[in-house]
């Protein structure tokens, strides 16, 4: 009787996603539609229509695989103690809106800041109103752009997802993370770099496309000259009777007089502008610390380390401090709470090492078994011993034995 129970009350509370909305007659208003997500921060013109964009997708990817999150450090010493399980912490790690999960959200920020050279990132649900205390949790957060700089607000193009549409709202600067891009000499100067082979992209695409376009770029050397208005119109009247022979040929083929002569100028163009563009683009890579390895995935361990360091962590930097700046408050940051950016310090490393790596960690007392297991991805082991810092490879043998211990004696009357 009882399965037949437990059945009939899964049958009620069944559920069908393709019947959802059948009981609810209000649910035809479903707001602004849009054939595209709204959302998406798109990139500007001259980025988009180059190969700028994977460069700024690389780096977007690579910063938002750092784990950024709201944690307690150490007031001395800033060491990592725990994470703060809170709403700010929340859109760090798990889900920022109801659009983008954390690392999304993360990678929205990094590349629109690329592109832009400064972002800001909004709070859009709180727990009280940022107005009146400083003292509030920060439910969802968004990516925006800013279209106007005042003395102490800003105004900033966000998204709205209770209308599904984009609009300007002005808010104090108190409220808002203005990230700005630490690369912005490189990246968003007009005369920077980037900026530079971008223009030079973007000329030889033209050239490109001047040269498939199909024109013959003939010259017609008629055998009189054109001076007068009657030899002008007779001249114009051949070169139309050409072209149409050209165009309403099923082959392109046309005819000319004995005593005319056609000269073909679409040769190939020399240009040194490919010359310039690789040169730039090596100079770029210099610049932001990258190299072309980098984005073939064949890049070793001391090119990994180098690109970490020169480009991501100052990005990864960027904005954890102006998160910490603006949503934690002076209050939080003296009781040792901090927004801190957690790289997996075994990602660059052959998988033939890590065995070293987990002997020396555990020898000396620096991780327990456990807790290198995590790393591996492995479930914590049940022997208790697996959570105690200290060199096995020493002391096991002294516990089992016996040995190192004081000796007893016991003397009978």
């Amino acid at each position: 009787m009882a399965s037949a129970d437990t059945l009939l009350t899964r049958i009620r509370k069944a559920f069908s996603v393709f019947r959802y909305g059948e009981d609810l007659p209000t649910f035809t208003n479903l707001g602004f539609g849009n054939g595209v997500r709204p959302d998406r921060n798109s990139f500007l013109y001259n980025n988009e229509r180059s190969t700028i964009a994977s460069v700024f997708n690389r780096i977007g990817i690579d910063v938002a695989s750092i784990n950024m999150r709201h944690a307690r450090v150490d007031p001395n010493t800033e060491a990592f103690l725990e994470v703060i399980d809170s709403g700010l912490n929340n859109c760090l790690s798990v889900e920022a809106n109801i659009d983008q999960g954390a690392r999304a959200f993360m990678q929205d920020v990094v590349m629109s800041m690329c592109d832009e050279g400064v972002v800001a990132i909004v709070p859009i649900d709180t727990s009280v109103n940022p107005s009146v205390t400083g003292s509030y949790d920060i439910m969802t957060m968004r990516v925006g752009y800013i279209t106007q700089w005042y003395p102490q607000y800003v105004t900033i193009n966000l998204y709205n997802d209770a209308t599904g549409m984009r609009q300007d709202i002005t808010l104090p600067k108190t409220m808002v993370a203005i990230v700005e891009n630490p690369l912005y000499a490189v990246m968003n100067e007009p005369n920077g770099t980037l900026k530079r082979l971008v223009d030079k992209i973007l000329l030889l695409d033209v050239i490109d496309t001047q040269s498939a376009s199909g024109k013959l770029d003939l010259i017609i050397q008629l055998p009189y000259t054109i001076k007068t208005e009657l030899r002008r119109k007779q001249a114009e009247a051949r070169r139309e009777a050409i072209i149409d022979q050209l165009e309403n040929s099923r082959y392109g083929i046309a005819y000319t007089d004995g005593a005319e002569k056609i000269t073909q100028l679409n040769r190939p163009a020399e240009n040194n502008l490919m010359a310039q563009i690789e040169y730039l683009t090596a100079m770029l890579y210099g610049q932001l610390g990258m190299t072309k390895e980098v984005f073939d995935g064949t890049a070793d361990e001391e090119t990994m380390i180098n690109y970490y360091n020169r480009t991501l962590e100052p990005i990864a930097g960027a904005i954890t401090g102006e998160i910490k700046r603006k949503f934690v408050t002076k209050t939080g940051r003296t009781q040792g709470q901090s927004i801190v950016a957690l790289r997996d310090p075994f990602r660059y490393i052959p998988a033939a090492m890590v065995a070293e790596f987990a002997d020396k960690l555990t020898r000396n007392e620096i991780v327990t078994s456990n807790e290198f297991r995590s790393i591996l991805g492995l479930m914590p082991s049940s022997d208790p011993k697996a959570d105690e810092l200290r060199n096995k490879n020493l002391n096991q043998q002294a516990e089992e034995t016996g040995e190192g211990e004081e000796p007893t004696y016991s003397f009978e009357p």
